[in-house]
């Protein structure tokens, strides 16, 4: 590089700038004052979580408010199906400019559904131990657990005699205990699914919106 400061075609005088100022222009002039949209594909987790942590939270209360109101049960179901879908709106109003398709749907489906379950099973095991030891109200509820494992017991009897160490263990409180564990992560995995499903749904119908737009 030539470090003469005269031009070497007409010979006036020139001004050179250091390279680091030269870099440091270009980068203020490209400067908009905005902040520019994330990177295809990526997902903002903040904005993301917090949304799922909103839907999550209103879908815990309402699960609350159901065990003892009969009317808000419909309302609670169809929040809780739609979470995710809910969720996705709430991120695109934090984040308008944020990308958007069935993949990161599916991926902010997967948290949302994560935190419903998990706030449901809050919510659930908070709830049933004011009613048991606070409002003492779960008569009925052991009543209608006992007798439906009853019922199982003897059916399964009726095909096949079970051993008596294994009708005194179904029987006990450990059983029903472990019963509604089990029959509780079925359901969990269950909403996960759907919810990952409605989604990666939302996503893409989202992703066809903006692009007819």
């Amino acid at each position: 590089m030539d470090a003469s400061p005269f031009c070497p075609h007409c010979g006036a005088p020139q001004l050179r700038l250091p390279e680091y100022e030269q870099q440091s222009d270009g980068a203020e002039n490209d400067t908009t004052g905005t902040v520019p949209p994330p990177n295809p594909r990526q997902v903002e987790w903040k904005a993301a979580i917090q949304s799922a942590l909103l839907v999550a939270a209103v879908a815990a209360v309402l699960s609350l408010v159901s065990a003892r109101v009969a009317a808000v049960s419909l309302v609670s179901w169809l929040w809780t199906v739609s979470a995710s879908m809910i969720t996705l709106a709430l991120y695109q109003r934090q984040r308008p400019l944020a990308w958007m398709d069935a993949g990161v749907g599916a991926r902010i489906g997967v948290v949302a559904g994560l935190m419903l379950v998990s706030s449901l099973a809050v919510a659930g095991a908070a709830g049933g131990l004011v009613s048991r030891f606070v409002l003492h109200d779960m008569a009925g509820f052991d009543a209608e657990l006992t007798q439906m494992i009853h019922a199982q017991i003897d059916k399964a009897s009726a095909a096949a005699p079970q051993p008596p160490e294994l009708k005194t263990f179904l029987y006990s409180p450990e059983a029903r205990a472990g019963m509604m564990i089990a029959g509780f992560a079925m359901v969990g995995a269950f909403l996960l699914v759907i919810s990952t499903i409605a989604g990666a749904v939302g996503g893409m119908l989202r992703t066809r919106r903006k692009v007819s737009a």
